[in-house]
């Protein structure tokens, strides 16, 4: 280590610590949903669905599946269009 110079922790032994340009895409907050910083939930299912494997499932029961999440689909834009609704009617108020 240099004189005059201490490093402690993550760049510890780098001449300069990295700039935001080095930063993975994932950890840079410039690209980040206001969400993504959210932490998740322990229960949500999609990452189980996503993963579950379908090569045991037959013909009907692919079918099942997928009517089933067409209907989701469906009920996840209903609940998106009430909440950006919700969103325009509040801006609106509060420009006023």
């Amino acid at each position: 280590m240099q004189s005059g110079t201490q490093r402690f922790g993550l760049f510890e032994g780098l001449a300069t610590a990295p700039t935001l340009d080095f930063v993975p895409r994932a950890f840079d907050l410039r690209h980040m949903d206001a969400d993504d910083s959210l932490p998740r939930r322990s229960n949500d299912p999609l990452p189980l669905l996503i993963a579950q494997d379908l090569a045991p499932l037959s013909v009907e029961e692919c079918e099942a599946r997928i009517a089933a999440l067409e209907a989701e689909v469906a009920r996840t834009r209903t609940h998106l269009q009430r909440a950006v609704n919700h969103r325009a009617t509040a801006d609106a108020l509060f420009r006023q």
